[in-house]
């Protein structure tokens, strides 16, 4: 009998060992001793869950700060219109998912892009001749968030990067973290109602630029990009052969006197992945239903990306079907009176928030056009207690129970956010609050100089 010894690499005194016994005159092998480490739990989490990081969720959850109890919260910083029950979504909309639900007919799996007739139905309701769509075109996706998952991880590999709006949406940045994606911020302008700085946008360009995250109109600004501004934007994705991801979520929401271009209607050579869904103008982010539209004339694309988002869809196997049975009748049979309503409701507050906050000694706000909020600048040279937004949002919170986020969540410090979904009374009450949090603290240029000489 011939025997063989096998030492495999160990470390110390407990060397792994594998003795092994070959029978010259038999078919049978047996295996003799072996010697190895003794088992213990090593349990990690994964580098990509350690590389998610929110930023929203890290500057509030680090906010350690009570509400004065002798006033009623006030929350300004939630993007949910659902919230204080007072923008409901249509009654068309909730019967048509009811209606499915006691049909039975969508109990089971769809195909993970979604059921083609309810992609038909999406396609019908964007195709125009500007941007024409078929149902091939489209992806449904559990929630815009995710339709802006798959795009990303369909466009972009780990080492490559993006360019995304600041201030903009903190997802983009913790989706592309999470991929071992770099994020290059690019510049938007308060001083022009947030455009884009174009030539600081272009300056970002390299060979390893993904693609250009283009949010319109915005979440946190409110802004609405003009039909020239919009051309400008694809006419540096044109030079540079970048494709665009629009988060178009907010579509349609603008106000009476701006108009809504989505991005695609505005260009044939330049490939677009346009993320959008029902959260927002219909009122039900809880019902997590998004898509995708792929707008590729020119055949930049090809196969090979649409390829790659059905396999990145098969990963959950597509969004609920109860809302997809439902999708066709939301879409086109909502009244076109509803979307009117809630506009209505948000322009008003829009103004109402925005005159009230103009009048107050060191805020600016930015007027919005649309989308659901407001970005106000705190002239921190008027307020040189406070260290930074963070801070001035902190103390709004305890002194007067009113919670607004600091842009610094949106990479833009010494700004913060406010949703006008709420209640007009309840505007009006954190607008008021705020003027009185501010004249407390408010130094002018002398007395603010005469603190600083203090500290």
């Amino acid at each position: 009998m011939d025997s063989y010894l096998i030492q495999v690499n160990g470390c110390g005194d407990h060397a792994p060992m594998l003795d092994v016994h070959l029978k010259t005159n038999g078919n049978s092998i047996s295996l003799g001793k072996v010697k190895g480490r003794k088992p213990r739990w090593a349990v990690r989490a994964s580098e990509m869950s350690k590389k998610t990081f929110n930023p929203v969720r890290a500057i509030v959850d680090s906010m350690k700060v009570e509400p004065n109890p002798k006033k009623t919260m006030i929350s300004l910083s939630l993007g949910d219109p659902t919230v204080f029950g007072n923008l409901p979504t249509n009654d068309e909309v909730t019967r048509a998912v009811k209606e499915v639900l006691d049909s039975g007919r969508y109990n089971g799996y769809a195909p993970s892009v979604g059921y083609q007739s309810c992609r038909e139905a999406v396609a019908a309701y964007y195709n125009c001749p500007e941007a024409p769509l078929e149902a091939q075109d489209v992806i449904l996706t559990s929630g815009c968030s995710q339709a802006i998952e798959l795009a990303l991880a369909v466009l972009a590999n780990p080492g490559q990067n993006i360019l995304v709006p600041r201030p903009g949406f903190s997802l983009y940045k913790t989706l592309a973290l999470s991929m071992g994606i770099e994020v290059k911020l690019y510049n938007l302008l308060p001083e022009k109602a947030w455009e884009i700085d174009l030539e600081h946008l272009e300056s970002l360009v390299d060979e390893k630029t993904a693609c250009i995250i283009v949010n319109n109109p915005s979440n946190p600004c409110g802004s609405v990009f003009s039909k020239s501004h919009l051309q400008k934007i694809l006419a540096v994705a044109s030079r540079q052969c970048v494709p665009i991801l629009a988060d178009e979520i907010y579509g349609d929401m603008v106000f009476t006197d701006c108009k809504y271009e989505p991005i695609a209607t505005l260009s044939t050579n330049v490939p677009i992945l346009s993320c959008g869904g029902l959260a927002k103008r219909w009122l039900v982010p809880g019902w997590r239903m998004g898509w995708i539209l792929i707008h590729d004339r020119r055949d930049i694309f090809g196969n090979e990306i649409r390829d790659g988002l059905l396999r990145l869809s098969q990963r959950i196997l597509g969004p609920c079907t109860i809302v997809q049975g439902a999708l066709e009748r939301i879409l086109h049979q909502t009244p076109p009176e509803f979307y009117h309503n809630t506009l209505s409701i948000l322009k008003s507050n829009a103004d109402l928030c925005y005159a009230a906050l103009s009048a107050i000694p060191g805020l600016q706000p930015v007027r919005p056009a649309g989308a659901m909020y407001l970005m106000v600048e705190i002239e921190m040279e008027h307020f040189p207690e406070f260290e930074n937004d963070v801070e001035f949002t902190e103390r709004l919170i305890s002194e007067q129970s009113v919670f607004c986020l600091p842009a610094t969540c949106f990479e833009y410090p010494n700004f913060f956010r406010v949703v006008i979904t709420v209640p007009e009374e309840m505007i009006l009450e954190a607008c008021s609050r705020i003027q009185e949090f501010c004249e407390m603290h408010y130094q002018g240029t002398e007395g603010a100089q005469d603190l600083e000489c203090d500290k």
